[in-house]
């Protein structure tokens, strides 16, 4: 089955100031940062004691959302990757490309007690390229297709000259090794992890800088497929997209905050440029995750508007029964976003514009989410092959396909 990331990734280079295709991934690596707080806390009731989920249900989580086929790109640790995709076939036929963390800096390394994260970021790699490609330690040439071709590379420049020079360098082994066994990888570029490493005015420019500088010296065969990095706001997003339209830039959603934190980083990401957003634990940390992680795709594919997708969202957990985090009133506020692993450095997004009149969005009762548009029909555009061709449809018809398929998965059959 042809993968929609590269469907999409060729689409974009094909018209890049045209094509409005838009990628989504689910970051589901947090166990390479958090431990044992990865999977998220339990829903279960613990007096006296905070307890987590486990790592069992954070893979059911993952495989539920494959299933959906709601991402493009599932992000994961080695292991994970392994059970998932070399072991239980999971993507075998699925149009979502697994990935995983092919680095873990040492920014990264957020333990409970610990302040490892708060020192200046080393480099470092727990996983091989062989145990993710084929789950051993040296790959035969036809295994390295076993397991994930996709890894995620993650960068931290802190204005430091030898500490940035050993961070490039551990970089061009890592680009050499991914060239010679034919493996694909998309960059992670973080902020600085110290403080006042960059003035906060300069900081978008200093990373647009450091990307750009970077990625000069390295030819097509070793170029990221994608990056992921802080959104700064429209000028630095406009900036990079336009220094080099192939350059597909990527935006990270950081830690959790409200839910119209997500959804307004993901449009205006979006309209200023970006062509990916990688989520984790906004993800990880929704009331739920499918419903969620579909309104992240509604807005991704332009068929709603931040404001109203909060409003859809509360709807459904209304029918479900579900008590949010947050009242509506408050989730619909747009908060500074913390954008490190550790919630140290929080980046202050521009107020958005108010919305445009967009589809009504019932809430009055527990059995009604988004509320179709007109004329848009019941039945959603399927060719001969039993596949979804979404660019056959106008907005309308996406919309309504995305609003049936939310409405079967969680149970509402009217």
């Amino acid at each position: 089955m042809q993968k929609s990331l590269d469907r999409k990734l060729a689409a974009i280079h094909a018209d890049p100031s045209g094509c409005r295709e838009f990628i989504l991934a689910d970051a589901k690596d947090a166990d390479m940062a958090f431990g044992m707080g990865a999977p998220g806390r339990s829903p279960e009731r613990h007096d006296g004691e905070l307890r987590f989920k486990t790592l069992a249900d954070y893979r059911e989580q993952i495989r539920q959302i494959v299933r959906s086929e709601f991402v493009d790109i599932m992000l994961m640790s080695a292991s994970t990757n392994e059970q998932l995709t070399i072991v239980e076939r999971l993507f075998d036929n699925s149009p979502i490309t697994p990935a995983a963390r092919a680095n873990d800096t040492t920014d990264i390394h957020v333990l409970r007690g610990g302040r490892i994260h708060t020192a200046p970021s080393h480099p470092f790699r727990t996983a091989s390229l062989d145990h993710i490609q084929c789950g051993e330690l040296d790959c035969a040439p036809e295994d390295r297709t076993r397991g994930a071709n996709l890894g995620l590379y993650s960068i931290t420049f802190n204005n430091d000259p030898e500490r940035d020079r050993i961070a490039l360098e551990h970089f061009k082994v890592f680009r050499e090794e991914t060239e010679r066994k034919g493996f694909r990888y998309f960059l992670e570029v973080f902020d600085p992890n110290v403080p006042d490493a960059v003035r906060p005015e300069t900081l978008g420019a200093f990373i647009n800088d450091a990307i750009a500088r970077t990625l000069a010296g390295v030819a097509q065969a070793g170029r990221p497929d994608f990056l992921k990095i802080v959104y700064h706001g429209p000028q630095a997003m406009e900036e990079l997209v336009r220094y080099d339209p192939h350059l597909v830039v990527g935006i990270l959603g950081g830690s959790a905050g409200t839910t119209r934190d997500a959804f307004q980083l993901l449009h205006d990401a979006k309209k200023y440029g970006g062509r990916v957003a990688l989520f984790g634990r906004k993800i990880n940390n929704a009331e739920n995750q499918l419903a969620f992680v579909q309104f992240l795709r509604l807005i991704a594919d332009g068929d709603l508007e931040p404001e109203e997708a909060v409003r859809a969202y509360h709807a459904v957990l209304e029918r479900l029964k579900i008590t949010p985090t947050r009242p509506l009133e408050v989730d619909l506020q747009i908060t500074d976003g913390s954008m490190s692993y550790a919630g140290t450095k929080t980046i202050s997004a521009p107020a958005p514009s108010p919305p445009a009149a967009t589809t009504t969005v019932a809430t009055d009762k527990p059995t009604q989410s988004v509320a179709p548009p007109a004329g848009a029909g019941s039945t959603p555009i399927k060719p001969s092959t039993g596949t979804v061709d979404f660019a056959r449809m106008t907005p309308e018809q996406r919309l309504q396909y995305h609003r049936d398929r939310l409405n079967r998965m969680l149970g509402d059959n009217s």
